[in-house]
């Protein structure tokens, strides 16, 4: 039987002592001392959060069927716990074994989201590994980064011993093979363990290269300084999605989490081509996973974790060609035996209406629209496709098939927006409430409810708005007090309601997305006068992020509040997303233009992507 990290006392003392116990149903049991190989995967935030990432779960399930290897978890402890391991120098655990993360071979960080960097040197610190790469000892775990933050890994550089650039069913196990063949040869050493590592496409590793800057602070140059070491890093893709790993039984936590369902991945990738989503551009080409695989991975998922929830997920579900046939399977399959089917990113046509009748509460449920600018000019721009007539004529078929609930999800702080944009946001949440009221009083469900919220634009590497400049906190603020009074203005404003994003969260957020390894040193700082957990409101502390970057004489306004020149060099630019630099600057033009570029289905935008020679490049004729 195995031995808990922590004391009774102590998790009886904690909020929610059932995150640090693990033996949840579906958690993989083996012997550590009778595997070659310990991996320790962590999500850095709070077990809620990490327990709900999919990623993590297909990893989780791969390494774990090999019989070499263990493969275990860790997220980050909540401030309670944090301060209890610090005073009694309790080295952070894994959940399976319960042993210290510190006698692991590697430990894989998922890299989600800029505002949780912090939270990675909090678990590197309590596990007891050197914060800096450079510093750490031979018997100390090999530190690797992967997700979608890994496409700029450059502020988190000094930190990781490799980067992984792409999608984990692919090289993972060629790194594994070669960490073993150097031990069991007696021939391992860190250095020489790296080398090798650098040589396999999609692993970077970051000490291997050096940075050199101009007087005006921009990126001068980006070479490699070992022999092994890639000039240019390729992003790995899994092609055959119904020819890989997926786990057929998922963990179930103890408690409730963000996500506590089934998720069933469709399909990867996006054929929109939105040009401020990062996602839609890192992950093409969009492939799917067969219908029949699905039908076989639901059932098997929901019969070995007893859920009552399953949830479709993709970037937009309502480009899986086989939508249709696999929602109806679903209704007919276990809608009769009380499973809820939930469907995000579903665009509300007659279909999405007819099956959320079925498997949703109309009367408690809202539905959603992401339009992300209120203006037709400013959807062009954005490359959204998405029309008034389309959003007005959604909604109001809801409205007439029994919703009355309704979000809608905006962006301030868009390339190219003027003030009169803006307004036009609570004009149109003004038109689907007048539209809502044409409906006879007899045949309404009561009186609308519109919700509308407005995150703040960050531009992100890898779309065409990697040039352009970010609004200031300041010019934020003004924005979204300028949006409540037009609200305020509006016939129907006791049926709305406003929400927003925070400015300086959003401000930061810009600075480590576009940084470069210079912001290492402030990250650090940071950490070290106790900024953790930034993405909770209750925690974030702006201001000792403002003076980390004063100590390193560092002004994070160069990194948002400047337009980049066509042929800037970017921290990120050795890095082969697959879609081209040119193409990105194309398609910045085109936005620039009010130009609306066609979906991958209508017509090959040259993005790049076809070297792959999958997915939906291969369907159009066309493609180039």
């Amino acid at each position: 039987m195995r031995k808990l990290a922590l004391s009774d006392k102590i998790l009886l003392s904690v909020e929610k002592p059932a995150r640090y116990i693990g033996n949840e149903m579906n958690m993989v049991v083996k012997d550590p001392e009778k595997v070659d190989i310990r991996f320790c995967m962590c999500f850095p935030d709070v077990y809620e959060i990490g327990m709900s990432h999919l990623g993590i779960q297909i990893l989780y399930d791969m390494f774990n069927k090999r019989e070499d290897t263990y493969c275990e978890r860790v997220y980050s402890p909540w401030p309670d716990l944090d301060a209890i391991m610090r005073k009694e120098h309790i080295p952070l655990f894994s959940l399976e074994s319960q042993q210290p993360v510190k006698q692991f071979d590697f430990l894989g960080i998922t890299l989600q989201y800029e505002m949780c960097y912090t939270n990675i040197l909090q678990v590197l610190d309590l596990s007891q590994i050197p914060l800096i790469a450079t510093d750490r000892k031979e018997e100390d775990p090999i530190v690797i980064g992967g997700g979608p933050c890994a496409y700029n890994p450059e502020p988190l550089a000094d930190f990781f011993d490799i980067f992984y650039i792409g999608e984990g069913e692919t090289v993972y196990f060629e790194l594994l093979d070669a960490y073993k063949e150097l031990k069991t040869s007696g021939s391992y050493s860190r250095k020489a363990f790296l080398e090798r590592a650098a040589q396999i496409e999609g692993l970077y590793v970051p000490q291997f290269y050096e940075a050199a800057y101009h007087e005006d602070g921009t990126l001068a140059s980006f070479t490699p300084v070992n022999a092994h070491a890639k000039p240019v890093i390729k992003k790995q893709v899994v092609m055959e999605l119904s020819d890989t790993f997926y786990p057929e039984k998922p963990l179930v936590p103890y408690i409730q989490v963000t996500q506590d369902r089934v998720v069933l991945e469709i399909q990867r990738g996006c054929i929109r081509g939105c040009r401020f989503c990062q996602a839609g551009m890192i992950y093409r080409p969009i492939r799917e996973r067969d219908v029949e695989f699905l039908k076989d991975r639901a059932a098997k998922m929901l019969e070995s974790t007893g859920q009552d929830e399953i949830s479709l997920s993709s970037l937009s579900s309502s480009d899986y060609s086989q939508l249709k046939e696999l929602v109806y399977f679903l209704i007919d399959e276990f809608g009769s035996r009380g499973v809820n089917i939930s469907l995000p990113s579903l665009r509300i046509d007659a279909f999405a209406l007819d099956v959320m009748s079925k498997v949703q509460d109309i009367k408690k449920s809202s539905l959603t629209f992401a339009p992300e600018a209120g203006s037709q000019r400013l959807r062009d721009v954005i490359n959204k496709g998405l029309t008034e007539e389309v959003i007005l004529k959604g909604s109001m078929d809801a409205f007439e098939s029994g919703w009355n609930k309704v979000k809608f999800y905006f962006m301030l702080g868009l390339p190219t927006e003027t003030f009169d944009d803006i307004e036009e946001i609570a004009k149109l949440c003004e038109k689907v409430a007048e539209n809502y009221y044409t409906i006879p009083k007899d045949k309404r469900n009561g009186k609308v409810s519109i919700t509308a919220s407005t995150s703040f634009f960050v531009p992100k590497p890898f779309t065409p708005f990697q040039w352009v400049r970010m609004a200031t906190s300041e010019e934020f603020k003004e924005k979204q007090q300028f949006l409540s009074s037009k609200f305020r203005e509006q016939l129907n404003q006791k049926s709305m309601k406003y929400n927003w994003h925070e400015f300086d969260l959003t401000m930061l957020e810009g600075v480590l997305a576009r940084g470069d390894r210079r912001l290492g040193k402030v990250i650090l700082c940071a950490y070290q006068s106790g900024c953790m957990f930034d993405s909770w409101s209750e925690f974030f502390q702006f201001d000792k992020w403002m003076d980390a970057f004063s100590k390193n004489k560092i002004d994070p306004l160069f990194y948002t509040a400047r337009e980049r020149a066509k042929d800037e060099l970017f921290p990120w630019d050795f890095i082969d997303a697959g879609v081209t630099k040119q193409f990105l600057w194309r398609e910045y033009e085109n936005a620039r233009a009010e130009k609306v570029t066609p979906n991958c289905r209508q017509g090959c935008s040259g993005c790049g992507a076809f070297k792959y020679k999958g997915g939906v490049c291969i369907e159009s004729k066309n493609a180039v």
